[in-house]
């Protein structure tokens, strides 16, 4: 066969590369590796560079394709019928899942249809639950019903962006009492926990408002981010107009949510959590874009073993 290829497309024999078919998008460079393309490549080029050093991938590889477990974590989205658009949240539960030995499956969940519906039934048996980021009204209160669901069912919970801001704004309404709570980005009330930043207000340009980019972060000693991160202070991608309201900050502290992330520029909220959950963390800025195949991020990390905890794999 390779033969016949090479004589066909007037290349050499050994430059017929064997791309079969695998069942982990992740086996794709140990295949190549054992045919030697790196070594081709450098031959053709004329260039020298040492052995590849494979261990660890393929302890990932290893893990991946036989797990010691399985749980089964749900992410809540407004766009679950384009799961694309969630690609980097399902590759980082790949990471975070072989970091942990154990396959993630992914359980999709419309919000539209947790707010017409109820959770109940959308949620059940889940070892843990993500509120995907996004824009814009539609699906907010489902959402809100999903966290508002593992939150008093003590299920293990991670909120990215938006996701976060919906943890508030339930936490706002359900615990502090604050029944109108919601964001300027949906409906203006006199209890908006969720704003625009008022320097942002000020810019009309397109696109202006947008909080683009790499901020630092500053983590309190103690916390569940704390102890994923291990580290005070980190830099974490943004991609979102709203925040937090300080003018809500000392209530909402005060009915117990703990702001483990903050940032030392402006003072504004990056990290929300509850002490008295197995894990409940939200965070502002996107974890996801930073977690690699052999380096699973922090938070998604943890949220997966606190899923694993949850699921009663460890006991």
């Amino acid at each position: 066969m390779r033969e016949k290829i090479a004589l066909f497309t007037n290349v050499e024999m050994e430059s017929v590369i064997d791309g079969r078919d695998v069942s982990s998008i992740y086996e794709v460079p140990l295949i190549y590796a054992e045919q030697e393309v790196d070594e081709l490549i450098l031959d053709k080029l004329d260039l020298t560079c040492p052995r590849p050093n494979l261990r660890e991938w393929r302890k990932l590889v290893e893990r991946i394709k036989n797990p010691t477990g399985r749980v089964t974590i749900g992410i809540c989205g407004k766009y679950t019928d384009h799961k694309d658009a969630y690609k980097s949240i399902a590759e980082a539960f790949i990471h975070a899942g072989a970091a942990n030995n154990v396959d993630v499956e992914l359980r999709w969940v419309r919000a539209e249809d947790v707010e017409r519906d109820g959770p109940g039934d959308h949620l059940a048996g889940l070892d843990g639950l993500l509120v995907a980021p996004g824009f814009g009204e539609r699906g907010i209160e489902g959402k809100i019903l999903a966290v508002q669901y593992v939150r008093t069912k003590q299920i293990p919970f991670l909120g990215i962006c938006l996701g976060l801001q919906c943890a508030v704004i339930e936490f706002a309404r359900n615990v502090c009492g604050l029944e109108h709570a919601n964001s300027t980005e949906f409906k203006q009330t006199d209890q908006n926990v969720i704003d625009m930043m008022v320097e942002q207000k000020k810019v009309k340009e397109y696109g202006g408002t947008m909080r683009l980019g790499a901020y630092a972060c500053h983590i309190e000693k103690g916390t569940r981010a704390h102890k994923a991160y291990k580290t005070e202070t980190i830099h974490e991608r943004h991609r979102h107009r709203y925040e937090v309201n300080d003018a809500f900050k000392s209530q909402l502290a005060e009915n117990g949510m703990i702001f483990s992330g903050i940032c030392p520029d402006n003072g504004l909220v990056e990290m929300i959590e509850l002490p008295d959950h197995p894990w409940f963390v939200g965070c502002q800025f996107h974890p996801e874009l930073k977690s690699r195949a052999t380096n699973a991020h922090p938070l998604f990390r943890e949220f997966v073993r606190a899923a694993v905890d949850a699921s009663g794999l460890r006991r």
